[in-house]
């Protein structure tokens, strides 16, 4: 891989970290504030028990994306120590070079499609 396409995958995931980190921000805040304040209701009747149900759900769906953003921005920090240290683009399992097609799909994988082809065949 050529120094040109490493500072180019390495502008993407850093790009890629702080789109991550402002999702997660913003679920965050729209997660800590309280239920009436967020539905805007400001009357002193107490919320439907529909209301709540549904943003219970709301709250339940924002904190599994948040989970799911936070894997992602964990997987593109190791992806960024991976460039400090010389390993970007070789496969964590085999020692292989990662194709440029999968870490164009992928910038922030540690596996070639092989490795992780097995890996997803051996899990239940």
């Amino acid at each position: 891989m050529s120094k040109q396409q490493l500072q180019e995958f390495r502008k993407r995931l850093l790009d890629e970290r702080a789109k991550f980190a402002g999702e997660l921000k913003t679920i965050a805040r729209k997660s800590s504030k309280n239920p009436r304040d967020s539905s805007g209701d400001l009357s002193g009747y107490t919320m439907h028990m529909a209301d709540m149900s549904a943003d219970t759900y709301e709250r339940e769906l924002d904190v599994n994306i948040a989970s799911s953003e936070q894997t992602v921005l964990y997987q593109i920090e190791e992806a960024l120590k991976r460039f400090e240290e010389g390993t970007y683009g070789i496969c964590q399992q085999c020692s292989k070079p990662i194709s440029l097609s999968r870490l164009k799909a992928v910038p922030y994988t540690e596996l070639c499609i092989e490795c992780q082809r097995t890996k997803e065949h051996k899990a239940p």
